[in-house]
């Protein structure tokens, strides 16, 4: 919930697969914009498109709306809005990365899935059609949140779904199960909805839009917690209704949602804590790690913002 007396900041996150001929020039452009105001950013921009995550001020975040809107690649690009007290990045990153979503496969984006609106996702998954729903995010990301029915492979990074696709194609009919699948923004689907569809699966469907549009769009009706961001929240909630708590707590199973890095600056692992736990290990995800030659001092860590770079808590 947003105090009506603090400076309200949007928080956007949008992508498109298209072609863009010159992107060093692009992100220049960008970084000019950006120069001048209140805007922080994740933007990665490559000849296939780009993919966006960025907050700033209500008006600086209205401006750069208008102005991709301005530019014919981009005149109907949807974003997605969420507001916040504060800037969500700790700084500007605007730049090149040749896979926008790294799965190191080449896919047909044309033979992508069939997308489905918050709506239709939502009249599905109450239908007797009996679909596999397939959540595409990381293990750390629905450990939080996640839909009801989803099956989630217990996959690292994004890469890791190449096998698990094979390992699917061997418990399922690929030609007669529908699949359904989401992730966050929508962007990770329109590769694996390809890859699936090269690897001989035909039914298949998408979220538009990912968790955060349905949320927006139809609530938390099936959705199960929270969701996983990749900004300094780490979580939010799917809607402006409660929901309950599903993560639980690395060391002792108690629920929890609260993220912390490991202190363990060679380890860095990032995973869920209860309070207790957290000082108890001295904000360390395990024994071998509390023993660790490199281990920042234990503080009461804030969860919604996560470690930086090392040298900023640990001197040699």
């Amino acid at each position: 919930m947003i105090d009506a007396s603090s400076p309200l900041f949007f928080v956007l996150a949008f992508y498109r697969f298209v072609c863009i001929e010159n992107p060093p020039r692009f992100i220049a452009d960008h970084k000019r914009f950006f120069k001048t105001r209140n805007l922080t950013s994740r933007i990665y921009i490559s000849e296939n498109g780009i993919n966006g995550q960025m907050s700033g001020s209500k008006e600086d975040a209205e401006e750069y709306m208008k102005w991709m809107h301005a530019n014919p690649l981009f005149e109907d690009l949807y974003f997605k809005i969420h507001t916040h007290h504060e800037n969500v990045f700790p700084k500007k990153t605007i730049k090149y990365r040749k896979q926008l979503v790294a799965l190191d496969e080449e896919v047909d984006l044309k033979e992508s899935g069939d997308h489905l609106s918050p709506k239709e996702w939502k009249e599905m998954l109450e239908s007797d059609a009996d679909p596999l729903v397939l959540d595409v995010r990381n293990e750390y990301e629905w450990k939080v949140g996640r839909f009801q029915q989803a099956e989630c492979p217990p996959c690292q990074t994004f890469r890791d779904f190449k096998e698990y696709a094979e390992q699917l194609k061997k418990r399922v009919d690929p030609k007669k199960k529908a699949v359904m699948m989401y992730c966050t923004g929508g962007i990770r689907c329109e590769l694996y909805s390809s890859l699936l569809k090269k690897g001989g699966f035909e039914k298949i469907y998408q979220l538009d839009g990912g968790i955060i549009n349905y949320g927006l769009k139809q609530g938390k009706e099936h959705w199960l917690g929270k969701v996983f961001v990749f900004d300094d929240r780490l979580t939010v909630p799917i809607c402006d209704e409660p929901t309950e708590v599903i993560g639980k707590c690395h060391a002792c199973d108690s629920p929890s949602e609260s993220y912390y890095n490991c202190a363990n600056m060679d380890c860095n692992h990032l995973f869920l804590c209860c309070p207790s736990c957290l000082e108890k290990h001295l904000g360390c995800c395990s024994q071998s790690c509390k023993e660790a030659p490199r281990v920042r001092p234990y503080h009461h860590q804030n969860p919604h913002k996560p470690f930086r770079k090392g040298h900023h808590y640990f001197k040699a």
